[in-house]
């Protein structure tokens, strides 16, 4: 009875909206036309790394030269592989650059572990590291809080966080050991929906969350599909990708936690997640140059990748670049970029993990 009340639903909307239809179909239009085959601008001296065969969908440097890297995500209509997901550890320092995979110890269900985006936050008071991961156990949405190991490398399980408002989690930055924001990147929480419904009424109806033990509220919306987030290296402004309208939103953050829209920035790009230069403060964007072929896979004619750099975003001026791209026959569908020292980290949703130098 509940499907049926759920498909009843989406046919009255769907007549309720049956005048809006040309303008859902101009914003359908302007996602296709967003669309577009990627020239090669490649680097030197890029390699792929090993052991990463399942993507490697979000990747966060922290540390000196240290990374953390989500692998084996199972998102709706994307190829995936059929093996649970994992965390792999990266140290940049070493020559030999192969990432390993992380035991998970606590009482997390490894068989439906599929995650998605990440964040690290390093307690100021005795450096313990803690990884946030956005998790999808049969299809739910849900954030796991572990604790890194560095000596012995390892993630100890230590919490599970759930919220009615946390019902399409699709990344995270962790602002304490039990608080953050969270980007939802559909706006219906039944499947059934998402995927009909919600693509019918093409409006921006995505959101931020804010969770913690205290509160958990809505603190930004009006995304067609919010999508990475980060945060500024002084603690002071939010970064919101929207992935369908090819824009970094810049919000800045309130002692009340809440968010206050600043400017918004276009990169010309369907950008994925957002790593920040703790030294710069630039931010390095996964990008899709063609969305479409994502989710219309054909190896024959893969998606291709791009990474775009932004300096000085809180400036009059943002300078938007583009740092590399691929047609898809070296990467397949980045979804993440990220530096240490001069040498560029490129994540996929569901292939492989490039390395290359800056210079």
């Amino acid at each position: 009875m509940e499907t049926v009340g759920f498909i009843s639903v989406a046919i009255t909307l769907f007549y309720m909206l049956h005048g809006e239809r040309m303008i859902n179909a101009r914003h359908s239009m302007k996602i296709y036309l967003g669309s577009r085959e990627p020239v090669n601008n490649h680097l030197p001296n890029c390699v792929l790394l090993k052991n990463l065969n399942n993507g490697s969908e979000d990747i966060t440097v922290f540390g000196d030269g240290l990374a953390l890297i989500s692998s084996g995500l199972k998102y709706p209509g994307l190829p995936s592989s059929d093996v649970p997901g994992k965390i792999f550890f990266l140290n940049l320092k070493k020559s030999d650059m192969e990432p390993m995979e992380l035991p998970i110890s606590g009482k997390l269900d490894l068989e439906t572990f599929n995650p998605h985006g990440i964040s690290v936050y390093t307690s100021p008071a005795n450096g313990t590291v803690y990884l946030f991961v956005v998790n999808h156990p049969q299809h739910k949405s849900q954030v796991e809080l572990f604790k890194f190991d560095e000596a012995g490398l390892s993630l100890l399980h230590l919490n599970t966080f759930k919220h009615r408002l946390l019902h399409s989690v699709n990344n995270i930055v962790a602002v304490g050991v039990d608080r953050f924001y969270a980007t939802n990147d559909h706006h219906f929480p039944d499947e059934l929906l998402k995927t009909t419904v919600e693509p019918l009424l093409g409006q921006p109806l995505t959101n931020v969350v804010y969770y913690s033990t205290e509160e958990v509220k809505v603190v930004s919306e009006g995304y067609y599909m919010a999508n990475g987030i980060n945060i500024s290296p002084d603690q002071r402004h939010i970064y919101v990708a929207d992935i369908l309208d090819h824009k970094v939103h810049v919000l800045e953050r309130k002692t009340d936690n809440a968010l206050v829209s600043v400017k918004s920035v276009s990169v010309g790009s369907f950008c994925d997640n957002i790593e920040v230069d703790p030294k710069t403060g630039d931010l390095w964007l996964g990008s899709l140059p063609n969305i479409w072929k994502m989710f219309q896979f054909d190896p024959k004619n893969p998606p291709g990748s791009e990474v775009i750099r932004i300096q000085n975003i809180l400036s009059e001026e943002p300078v938007v670049t583009q740092v590399y791209a691929d047609d898809g026959h070296v990467i397949m569908g980045s979804s993440v970029a990220t530096v240490y020292g001069r040498k560029l980290l490129i994540g996929t949703v569901f292939h492989k993990t490039l390395c290359c130098d800056l210079d």
